[in-house]
């Protein structure tokens, strides 16, 4: 089997609090805007698309399609790192695990899982639906 990498324990904010409280429950949380209706991610106060304040938290599905990716195979542990588009519209940085990265094409649906930091919570990766 693989060697899997260790992934550090990411800093948790008071406004990214539920994010990480929620990926820690097996959960993908983004924010969206009442006033506008877009959902964003990483997780913030405002509105990036209207500046709006009127924001909440609601469950992504876990469900998106790999819009970019590029293998980092000189790492001690290869990796690879990418871009998400989320099927609620964001797209996020993420990482792709669990695949032969060799099979890895644009477009392809991939679906959210959850690994174990160094001593913090669960990180959101994806992996080939």
């Amino acid at each position: 089997m693989a060697q899997e990498r260790k992934l550090p324990a990411p800093s948790v904010s008071d406004e990214t609090r539920v994010y990480w409280d929620g990926a820690s429950a097996g959960k993908l949380m983004v924010r969206r805007c009442k006033t506008c209706g877009e959902a964003h991610h990483y997780p913030r106060a405002h509105c990036p698309y209207c500046f709006g304040v009127d924001v909440e938290w609601i469950e992504a599905s876990g469900k998106g399609t790999l819009y970019s990716y590029s293998v980092m195979r000189r790492a001690p542990v290869p990796y690879a790192l990418a871009y998400v588009k989320l099927a609620e519209g964001p797209t996020m940085m993420t990482n792709i695990v669990d695949c032969d990265f060799d099979k890895l094409k644009c477009d392809q649906a991939v679906k959210v899982v959850f690994k174990a930091t160094e001593g913090g919570p669960a990180l959101p990766v994806f992996t080939p639906a």
